[in-house]
């Protein structure tokens, strides 16, 4: 089975015969334990050190269908590799054009987005209130947001609601979370605990969407919510607003009220906070675990893994814009 692999120190991949082989070098350039890695068991790669390589390990990799993902110093995403398109779809690239262009059919996506990520942020809310946190507030806010998604007219518009429904969302935090205070959302950069943890996760929620996208017959880079950009795969913005409560902020409230991160495991650097290289291995070993759990498919009556979840929520869409089957955004029911 095929499985994700992080290389955190820097060093140098390069071609074994079909193996990859990882060679890590210590902060002094000190080479230490090769790793070898047999292509077939890879599915992607996520590098969070720097990588020495040549075009003959990419092509190796392109025509083992292996993505890579890359983070800067500060575990910001700063982009991919992604191999050459093998499912590419004249039909499916006509009609997702066509309902970008078209704003009404762009709207109705969007909305659905929204709708779809605004639930299950609530789920997340009931199930701490479940358990004696008082998210009220919070839950009557998103309440009235929610039943303005539909009214929305504009995809601006609808950006506006959804970041009201995040910002109420956010503001719940400090009263789900034991022992740090979050105070609000700051991204770039990130100024204490919380918002590393939400920064990184996120954008690991990213990554994984932009996978599941490659292996279906979507384009990456037209979306429906987000703008499409330049240099930029917007369509898995827009998949991740829906899974984010799901995998990355559960992930988040579990590990710091189970204390498996504390707040040595960060550091302040230059007005930001950054996520020590013990616990970012934790936290990402925690999400992979996350991403493997699996639960019983009401419509296909078969387990199926979290990760699988989201290639499913692909085919949904491609189904929607081929007119065989209204898009309904994947809610939780847990």
């Amino acid at each position: 089975m095929k499985k994700s692999f992080y290389l955190f120190n820097p060093g140098r991949l390069s071609r074994k015969d079909n193996t990859l082989c990882f060679q890590p070098v210590d902060e002094d350039g000190n080479e230490l334990q090769p790793r070898y890695l047999p292509i077939e068991t890879v599915d992607n790669l996520y590098c969070f050190g720097s990588l020495d390589a040549n075009s003959a390990l990419y092509n190796f990799l392109g025509k083992h269908q292996v993505a890579v993902h890359f983070f800067d110093y500060y575990e910001h995403y700063t982009g991919s590799f992604m191999p050459k398109e093998y499912l590419l779809a004249g039909k499916m690239q006509v009609e997702q054009t066509r309902h970008y262009l078209s704003e009404k059919k762009r709207q109705l996506i969007a909305c659905k987005l929204v709708e779809g990520a605004s639930f299950n942020i609530s789920k997340n809310l009931a199930y701490y209130a479940n358990r004696g946190k008082d998210v009220s507030s919070s839950v009557a806010k998103i309440e009235s947001y929610h039943a303005m998604i539909n009214e929305a007219t504009k995809i601006a518009e609808l950006m506006g609601i959804e970041g009201n429904i995040r910002q109420a969302y956010y503001d719940s935090f400090d009263i789900i979370i034991n022992d740090f205070e979050m105070g609000g959302r700051s991204k770039r950069p990130p100024r204490n605990e919380i918002n590393a943890l939400i920064s990184f996760g996120n954008m690991l929620c990213y990554t994984v969407c932009l996978d599941q996208i490659y292996h279906t017959q979507l384009n990456p880079t037209i979306s429906f919510l987000h703008e499409p950009g330049a240099r930029r795969f917007s369509l898995a913005l827009d998949l991740a607003e829906i899974f984010k409560p799901l995998l990355v902020d559960r992930t988040i409230f579990s590990m710091l009220n189970k204390r498996q991160i504390q707040a040595s495991d960060f550091r302040q650097e230059l007005n930001r906070c950054v996520l020590k290289e013990g616990a970012r291995k934790t936290f990402v070993q925690t999400f992979e675990e996350r991403l493997k759990e699996t639960f019983k498919h009401r419509s296909l009556g078969r387990s199926v893994s979290y990760k699988h979840l989201v290639k499913l929520e692909c085919y949904k869409l491609q189904k929607h814009l081929l007119g065989m089957e209204d898009y309904k955004p994947f809610r939780m029911m847990w």
